[in-house]
């Protein structure tokens, strides 16, 4: 069963040198791990921590609406 409480957002992950860097972009706060499973999961804990510890006002100021992730081809000049 469903956690009534849960709720869904998007995480975009990034390696950048030796680490990889995990994004959510509906709160923009960011977490980073030695693999992807790791950075995703720090993110998750950062995001809990951030509902644990924001008030109300702060919640609403910054959860964006729906956040949509695409590719897109572009010609190199």
């Amino acid at each position: 069963m469903a956690d009534a409480n849960a709720r869904l957002f998007t995480a975009i992950i990034e390696r950048e040198d030796d680490a990889y860097v995990a994004l959510c972009p509906e709160l923009d706060i960011a977490s980073q791990g030695g693999s992807i499973e790791e950075a995703l999961s720090n993110l998750r804990e950062a995001v809990d921590l951030f509902f644990e510890a924001a008030d109300p006002r702060e919640l609403r100021e910054r959860q964006r609406g729906h956040v949509f992730v695409t590719q897109f081809q572009a010609t190199r000049g």
